[in-house]
């Protein structure tokens, strides 16, 4: 069954149900008083929304944004690559389309450029269709996007969206362990004064990776 998406709690921010208990007792954000859309950018995730927002599970209750860390190697450049994340907020625009507008073009140099993706979600039709037009219009650009879940895999507009992306040059993979085990040691940060912890898999990760991986090959041939 195609990843479904329900009602978000607090849990769709990394923050557990019980979000008003503990120190201060913070006060609860009403929806309608949140800003109608920005992107979040920085270099590392809070812990608590990697552990929520990347997990390959098949239902993705609250998971209703996308989290987007990327890595940007241009040839010919001898400074370290470009990383980063990007987050998408309120569902106004998403964390694709402002790597493509915002983050790219400050990255390219005019020569081959190699970026990689680590997205908690595949790419909806008009992010996939956008990306699909950026690789075609920019030969000099590849493209690899590790996703950790497929988005509404089963609709036949998503799946025709998807073949479109790899008919562009997009090398389009599923996230095993090892690359959650990445995004943790390079893109998650630690609670302050804390000492860095080793990424610890859940439960399901290798039996959600194969299901994933064999409905997304299902898809591309």
């Amino acid at each position: 069954m195609a990843e479904k998406q329900e009602e978000p709690s607090n849990a769709q921010n990394g923050e557990p149900d019980n979000a008003e208990e503990g120190e201060g007792k913070k006060k609860k954000v009403k929806r309608e008083d949140l800003p109608p859309f920005e992107i979040v950018t920085g270099e590392r995730l809070p812990a608590i929304f990697f552990k929520f927002q990347f997990r390959n599970v098949e239902y993705s209750s609250g998971r209703n944004k996308t989290f987007l860390c990327y890595v940007v190697e241009t040839q010919g450049k001898e400074s370290a690559p470009c990383r980063g994340y990007l987050e998408d907020e309120h569902a106004a625009a998403h964390a694709e389309m402002a790597f493509l507008d915002t983050v790219l073009p400050r990255c390219e140099a005019g020569g081959r450029c190699t970026v990689t993706w680590y997205v908690s979600s595949s790419p909806c039709v008009s992010c996939a269709q956008r990306i699909a037009d950026t690789l075609r219009g920019n030969r000099a650009l590849r493209l690899t996007i590790m996703v950790g879940r497929l988005f509404m895999w089963d609709e036949p507009e998503v799946q025709a969206a998807l073949r479109s992306m790899k008919e562009a040059g997009c090398k389009l993979r599923i996230m095993k362990p090892q690359d959650f085990e990445y995004v943790w040691q390079n893109f998650v940060e630690q609670e302050e004064g804390e000492e860095v912890k080793s990424f610890v898999p859940w439960e399901d990760i290798q039996e959600n990776f194969q299901y994933y991986e064999e409905k997304l090959a299902e898809i591309l041939h």
